[in-house]
């Protein structure tokens, strides 16, 4: 009889050892795929996390240009990147914000202060999504929204909610500045308003030291205000992980000069939330390691413990000529039979609880603080939790391969065995 349609007789001869067998093979399959599939959805997280997170590395050079700092930016390790210079500017047809009026005896000072050329703090930015103060969330963009990469060199403005309150400003209103020569008069479109918390200071201050006179344009648009030559203050760039620090350092010392500039890495944001997700993976990988090895020794005692309970089949197959490899098949074939159906159990039960499970070990606690670091950005996707085949197709090649080595290794004792000595064992 053809060893093949044996296992299928002794399965069906067997069906409560059978669904035993099958038990401990979903179980084994299930576990198997949970880590697969957590150690997908911990990749997919952490790449997220890099993207949106990253690692900021601040340059600041003495006589740093804007097209210096965009070379620099440019580079295949930057996500993103912001360059921030600062000017003055007058006003043209708006009120600047002032202090308190000056106190008798103290004329003098305010009307210097009403001739002030240059009220407003103007900051030319990139993307103002990367300033610390709208990262971590103390400024908020109220309406509108903020100077990002695509309004390069375009007459747009970002205005502080007490300046477009006091002039009656909204978005989509025209706002005109000049430089602080006055010889140049920029037109900037307000796109967006935006609340700094900082109270005025006390006293009489210069009108561009209060907070509500600070804009942000884009930094073309700041240099078209200058007076002159105005380098930048510093650049921020967001790198994907701490071990692209050393390769960007290498190409800004080939940009800037070696030696000739300060390089500050800023990792914190990337260790609090990326690190917990790597070590997640890492777990989910350890994980299958040790249920792989687990299993393949759980089902060799098991396999082990059937061949002892069927040394007289074995004997009597023996003795009518049958082939030992063909007995060693016929196990093999029993197990991997029962493997199969039990990996698709499995991917039927991942599809289900796999989401829930990804939720528990990769998800964000909702009393979780929400303000911190890159707190405008979307933040660390949700995990998802995908069965795809490729998972399914890598528990299935465990699971036969266990199921193998389950019956193989124990079966190495029936070539060792003859008929006689089979069936006079009273053991």
């Amino acid at each position: 009889m053809n060893f093949v349609k044996r296992a299928g007789m002794s399965l069906g001869a067997r069906m409560s050892r059978t669904a035993g067998l099958l038990g401990i093979f979903f179980v084994l399959c299930s576990l198997l795929l949970g880590g697969f599939l957590l150690q997908g959805a911990a990749a997919r997280q952490e790449a997220d996390a890099q993207r949106t997170i990253g690692v900021d590395v601040t340059v600041e050079k003495k006589g740093l240009t804007p097209a210096l700092a965009d070379r620099l930016g440019r580079s295949d390790l930057v996500h993103r990147y912001n360059p921030e210079l600062s000017v003055r500017a007058g006003a043209r047809g708006f009120t600047p914000l002032s202090s308190d009026p000056p106190e008798a005896g103290d004329t003098k000072r305010g009307e210097h202060e009403g001739r002030e050329q240059a009220p407003m703090a103007v900051n030319g930015v990139r993307d103002v999504g990367m300033l610390l103060p709208f990262s971590y969330g103390s400024m908020k963009v109220m309406a509108g929204r903020g100077i990002t990469p695509g309004d390069a060199d375009k007459g747009v403005a970002l205005v502080e909610r007490r300046l477009a309150e006091k002039n009656g400003l909204r978005v989509g209103d025209t706002l005109r500045v000049c430089s602080a020569d006055g010889r140049r008069t920029v037109p900037l479109e307000i796109v967006g308003v935006f609340e700094d918390p900082t109270q005025d200071p006390p006293g009489r201050q210069p009108p561009h030291q209060l907070p509500g006179n600070t804009l942000y344009v884009p930094v073309g648009t700041a240099q078209r205000l200058g007076t002159g030559p105005a380098p930048v203050s510093e650049a921020v760039y967001r790198i994907g992980s701490p071990d692209q620090e050393r390769p960007l350092h290498a190409e800004a010392e080939r940009l800037l000069g070696k030696g000739t500039f300060d390089f500050r890495v800023n990792d914190k944001a990337y260790r609090d939330q990326v690190r917990p997700i790597q070590r997640v993976g890492t777990f989910a990988g350890l994980i299958v390691r040790v249920i792989a090895l687990a299993g393949a020794l759980i089902l060799g005692l098991v396999v082990m413990l059937q061949i002892r309970e069927r040394r007289a089949e074995l004997g009597v197959l023996l003795a009518m000529g049958e082939r030992k490899w063909k007995l060693i098949g016929q196990h093999a074939v029993e197990v991997a039979a029962v493997a199969l159906p039990s990996v698709a159990l499995a991917a039927l039960a991942g599809a289900l609880a796999g989401q829930p499970a990804g939720d528990a070990f990769l998800g964000r606690e909702d009393d979780s603080p929400a303000a911190g670091p890159h707190a405008e950005d979307p933040g660390i996707a949700p995990p998802t939790v995908r069965v795809e085949p490729a998972a399914v197709g890598e528990v299935a090649g465990i699971g036969l391969g266990i199921s193998l080595v389950a019956t193989v290794i124990p079966g190495i004792g029936i070539l060792r065995l003859h008929p006689r000595s089979i069936l006079t064992d009273t053991e």
